[in-house]
């Protein structure tokens, strides 16, 4: 008998996560069978797909409600589908309030349910911690101060550390890696190279890139030579890109389709919109400056429940300011541009924010797809082995 295991992400980190969590329990279990939700990542692991990922995307506070409608009825058929399917467990990839809610459901229909990544219980509505125990019976968290969080709820957590940490290796930010990715794009070894990371997801772009490159053109007024890298992870926001870059024509900007990693390994600093890409531009050392922007209505309602003093990962790890925060307001062409050009121009600040980058990655480096999948099988106990 094949053991189905159901699996639904939301969105491009999501369907990473979760395409490494499926390799390792391939591994371990002959002939599983993944169902659900995913990216082009999870696919190519073996998802059998239920629902596109597109359905899920939404951001900020305001598009979840006016999507609403559609997430409700895809929850439901979510269920439904699965349910039919007999899943041994049902894991849940980040994507916190629609994963949670499709848990608890599982859950009370008597499928084991895991989720993995902590929702932001450290930052805001920490009363959720006895909501997510009643929704899982497993997190696999990401970052070793969030168990802590869940004490006392009886929800069993394990810190597995962060796959990005094991995918990038501890030199993979050096010279040698530098003038390779520079190569590869064109660029000579003598020019200034930033990168510009404004999110993947539509909105994020809409929100940030133009803000992006108003820095960019302080930034080139400043340094000799520079040239602009924006990744861009889906090929669908190309055209979107490309128009807003034409708008800055004095720029030299070149569109890198994919991931980040090439961007970041090319460039002598960064700006990054808050999120996964802060974390892979501390990964490979390199200076950056963390901006965010939301709608005034959802910035005002988060404004109310955010209880946090930083929103960039490399902070919150460190438990310090490491890196320069702009968020909203403050998140100016003129701000950005000043705290990047701060940290190119400082060499003893550059060489001590690295060092911390360095301590920081050791910490999560922990072969993160391997300890969730041993989680995992633990959770499954007898059900792993399918007679």
């Amino acid at each position: 008998m094949t053991l189905t295991i159901g699996i639904v992400a939301g969105e491009a980190s999501g369907d990473r996560l979760g395409a490494g969590l499926m390799g390792a329990l391939s591994s371990r279990i002959d002939g599983v069978r993944f169902v659900g939700v995913g990216g082009e990542a999870m696919r190519s692991a073996g998802l059998e797909s239920l629902a596109g990922m597109d359905a899920l995307a939404v951001n900020g506070f305001t598009e979840p409600l006016i999507k609403l409608p559609g997430l409700t009825r895809l929850l439901f058929d979510l269920r439904r589908r699965l349910l039919a399917e007999r899943p041994a467990a049902f894991i849940g990839v980040d994507f916190n309030v629609f994963n949670l809610m499709l848990e608890g459901q599982l859950k009370r229909s008597g499928v084991p349910t895991v989720h993995y990544v902590s929702p932001s219980v450290y930052a805001w509505r920490r009363g959720r911690v006895r909501r997510i125990g009643r929704s899982a019976d497993l997190l696999l968290a990401l970052f070793p101060f969030e168990p802590a969080f869940y004490d006392g709820t009886g929800l069993k957590t394990a810190f597995v550390g962060h796959p990005l940490a094991d995918a990038i290796g501890l030199d993979d930010g050096g010279e040698a890696f530098r003038r390779a990715a520079r190569s590869d794009l064109g660029i000579g070894e003598e020019a200034q190279v930033i990168a510009l990371l404004p999110g993947s997801r539509s909105g994020e772009i809409k929100q940030h890139l133009d803000l992006f490159l108003a820095a960019a053109v302080l930034l080139a007024e400043r340094l000799n030579s520079t040239a602009f890298l924006i990744p861009c992870v889906r090929p669908d926001f190309v055209p979107l890109i490309e128009r807003a870059a034409k708008a800055q024509s004095e720029l030299d900007i070149r569109i890198c389709q994919g991931d980040a990693r090439r961007a970041l390994t090319a460039c002598d600093g960064a700006i990054v919109k808050s999120g996964t890409g802060t974390l892979e531009a501390m990964l490979l050392r390199r200076p950056m400056v963390v901006a965010y922007r939301l709608g005034h209505l959802s910035y005002a309602l988060a404004r109310l429940l955010v209880r946090t003093e930083f929103v960039a990962l490399p902070n919150l790890l460190a438990g310090r300011e490491l890196v320069p925060e702009r968020l909203q307001g403050e998140a100016t062409p003129e701000k950005l541009a000043d705290a990047l050009q701060i940290q190119l121009d400082k060499a003893a600040l550059l060489t001590e924010t690295q060092q911390a980058f360095s301590m920081l990655h050791l910490e999560l480096r922990r072969d993160a797809n391997e300890r969730a999948a041993d989680a995992v099988m633990e959770l499954l106990g007898d059900a792993s082995h399918p007679t």
